[in-house]
């Protein structure tokens, strides 16, 4: 999932939803090992420079990017930047570890300016890197509009009964309007391509192996440089480990499934407190819950941007703060505030892990000229932080979706199947079904996805890596932690933590401990060991 720190921003009413961070693969183009693949000498030869980060950013946060090309089997065909921010090796450098926070969608920069001190413990021997992969915050963002042709989740989950028809239409009108919005970058997002990114990134840094800390999503485009770039493997953990072979549709379960559980958890956590704003009865304030979901998807209040806020906009943000135990209190309160005095303004900052959401662009496809150049095609600079588009978050996280995913249900099979889909995810949750089950249907009319994940992400010949597994997460189910191990062969070394929150590096002591000391020290746990729920991290 998206910035398992808590520093993901969820917009609203736009084009694109789903469940963040279960996301598949990019566009189906040849691996790094085919000898047919044209020259990028250029690209493996640049150095990152390093100056101050614009905006406010910490201090002792550095800020560079690094140009990659648009299309890997058409180098000369353009290019674009992606932005990267960097802490300095305090001790004596042995590299750098690149992170990736999940997604798809989520923009590393800012997540880091506000998470990074998460990762201080290793700077004693490495940089900490981390990007805003393609079509992401500062890196050609793409985007959806902003205008009427944007789906309203909420409206169209009611359309959907009564016409299902004209929401296929409004599907592939939405379809349309991101291909129109999103620019070039748009048929060429996607982890295949974001992996060969990050190839380019650990030669731009100077290491001859990549190593590598990937949370939710991020575990997901781990295993795919593991698939590609077997030989440049270095030392890699991935934490709240994605699934490589589950579908879209029941990825979308899975993810309503563990979320419901994750608010019944909340919910008896909530009533214990004479504050909570659904009472003190268990039962009776999870009904409260979906009552006031359907009472704003039908009557939405003023957002704190003068937009609706509808009861689908609710449980986004439900969906970002059930991550971790640590932001139950601001959770609880944040509700109360939008049920007794319909001020949704605490709702959508605690949605946004308190950070200020990006501003709408003004101006689409921005361009720039830096890096290498070999046509006239224009190439996709680093863009401002106040040009990212509001919707880039949910634009990136369904592009990608889109694009990692094989299968693609015509629309007779959405219109005759959708009262028995609608059913499995109803039963799923109450709350989180609908929302994810509009999320999946959002890829009718896109181009057909890869199936390369599915095909060849499997029996990769790399050194041992360490996977993370949490038991009661909410987003990456534990069970693929062991699929996933199992999938990728004997590389892959278990971590079971017996805790509950998305991921375990920033809420475990114990794992935190021990992703430490395999990144700084090469030791690692054995396999199957295990971390207990008691060891949580302040």
């Amino acid at each position: 999932m998206l910035a398992h720190l808590s520093t993901r921003p969820v917009l609203r009413r736009c084009a694109v939803t789903g469940a963040v961070g279960l996301a598949l693969l990019g566009t189906g183009l040849p691996t790094a090992t085919d000898s047919a693949e044209p020259d990028l000498t250029r690209f493996y030869r640049q150095k990152v420079t390093w100056a101050k980060c614009p905006g406010e950013a910490p201090k002792d946060m550095q800020c560079g990017k690094v140009t990659v090309p648009l299309d890997y089997a058409r180098p000369k065909e353009g290019t674009l930047d992606l932005a990267l921010a960097r802490y300095r090796a305090t001790g004596d450098k042995q590299g750098s570890v690149l992170v990736n926070f999940g997604g798809p969608g989520g923009a590393g920069v800012p997540q880091f300016a506000m998470g990074g001190k998460e990762f201080m413990e290793l700077t004693d021997g490495y940089d900490i890197v981390t990007f805003d992969p393609r079509g992401v915050g500062r890196s050609s963002p793409v985007s959806c509009g902003d205008g009427e042709e944007n789906i309203d989740m909420a409206e169209d989950g009611t359309e959907l009964g009564r016409d299902p028809q004209s929401v296929l239409a409004h599907l592939k009108k939405a379809a349309d309007a991101c291909a129109r919005h999103s620019g070039p970058v748009l048929p060429y997002i996607g982890t295949i391509n974001a992996s060969r990114d990050m190839d380019v990134m650990r030669a731009a840094l100077g290491d001859k192996k990549l190593n590598y800390l990937g949370f939710s999503y991020g575990t997901r485009l781990g295993s795919v440089y593991a698939a590609q770039f077997p030989d440049k493997v270095g030392r890699f953990v991935l934490d709240g480990v994605d699934t490589l072979t589950e579908s879209l549709m029941e990825q979308g379960v899975a993810s309503a499934k563990g979320q419901q559980q994750a608010l019944d958890e909340f919910i008896n956590w909530c009533v214990q407190d004479i504050a909570c704003p659904f009472g003190q009865d268990a039962r009776e304030a999870r009904k409260q819950v979906v009552r006031l979901v359907d009472s704003l998807d039908e009557n939405p209040v003023p957002s704190a941007f003068g937009e609706p806020f509808t009861g689908q906009d609710l449980v986004g943000a439900l969906g970002q703060g059930l991550y971790s135990e640590e932001m139950w209190p601001s959770l609880e309160r944040a509700l109360a505030s939008l049920v007794e005095d319909g001020d949704t303004h605490a709702i959508e900052a605690f949605a946004a892990g308190g950070a200020a959401p990006w501003r709408r662009a003004e101006t689409e496809d921005p361009e720039g000229t830096d890096g290498p150049q070999e046509s006239e095609e224009p190439d996709g600079g680093l863009v401002d932080e106040e040009d990212v588009p509001l919707d880039n978050l949910p634009a990136a996280l369904m592009a990608v979706n889109c694009a990692d995913d094989p299968d693609r249900p015509t629309g007779k099979q959405i219109v005759d199947g959708l009262d028995d889909l609608r059913a499995e995810y109803e039963q799923a949750s109450p709350v989180f079904g609908p929302y994810r089950l509009t999320g999946v249907l959002m890829c009718y009319g896109r181009p057909k996805g890869t199936d390369f994940i599915r095909d060849d992400v499997k029996d990769v010949d790399t050194p041992k890596m360490l996977l993370v597994g949490t038991r009661g997460d909410p987003a990456t189910p534990y069970r693929w932690t062991e699929e996933t191990a199992k999938r990728l062969g004997p590389s892959a070394v278990v971590l079971d933590n017996k805790g509950s929150g998305h991921t375990g590096y920033a809420s475990s002591k114990c794992v935190h401990r021990k992703v430490d000391a395999f990144l700084l020290y090469g030791t690692l746990p054995p396999d199957g060991s295990s971390c207990g729920p008691e060891e949580r991290r302040q």
